[in-house]
C-alpha cells in the first residue's frame, strides 16, 4: 500500500488517497491536527514564505490553497505579516 503523505499519523490515513488530501476535516480537533502534520512537513520554520510559495507547497496535497492557507493562519500554525507580504511557521 502506497503511503499517503511521509510519517502521516494513522488517524488521519483516510483523509488521503494517492498522496493527495481529499478532504479537510471538519470536526476542529482533527482538522487540526491535519493542518499541524501538514505545516510541520511542507514547511521550515527558520524561513518565511511568499503567499505563492504557501500556495504552491499546499498544491502538492490539495487544491483547495485558499482554503488551507486560511484555516493554518486562523489556528495559529501559520503567522502572516499584517501586509500578506510573508508567512511563517508560528515558534
Amino acid at each position: 500500500m502506497e503511503e499517503a503523505h511521509p510519517g502521516v499519523p494513522r488517524r488521519l490515513v483516510g483523509f488521503f488517497a494517492q498522496g493527495r488530501l481529499t478532504a479537510i476535516p471538519v470536526r476542529p480537533a482533527v482538522r487540526r491536527e491535519l493542518l499541524a502534520h501538514l505545516t510541520g512537513t511542507l514547511f521550515e520554520s527558520e524561513r518565511g514564505y511568499s503567499e505563492a510559495e504557501v500556495n504552491a507547497a499546499f498544491r502538492t496535497v490539495h487544491d483547495d490553497t485558499s482554503a488551507l492557507r486560511r484555516y493554518c493562519v486562523d489556528s495559529g500554525l501559520l503567522v502572516r505579516e499584517r501586509d500578506g507580504s510573508v508567512y511563517r511557521v508560528a515558534a
